[in-house]
């Protein structure tokens, strides 16, 4: 896996406070863009899956059955 280097500005004595408590800065970042991307792919996926209800809900049952068997022909 390779990695990217991301630099951030905060703070002395925020730096200061890390540092006091051992928090290692790397870990805390990278585990919070991780549960931040997450975050904004289930936002993503919820947001897609609203849209096909909005499509399918367009879309009358008889005409989801006639496609079905149309597809089912087609095999």
């Amino acid at each position: 896996m390779t990695s990217v280097t991301v630099s951030a500005r905060i703070p002395r004595r925020l730096k200061e406070k890390l540092d006091r408590y051992g928090i290692k800065i790397s870990e805390v970042i990278r585990r919070a863009l991780e549960e931040e991307v997450k975050r904004r792919e289930l936002e993503e996926a919820r947001k897609a899956s609203r849209d096909l209800g909005d499509l399918f809900s367009a879309i009358s049952e008889k005409e989801i059955v006639e496609a079905i068997r149309e597809d089912r022909l087609k095999r």
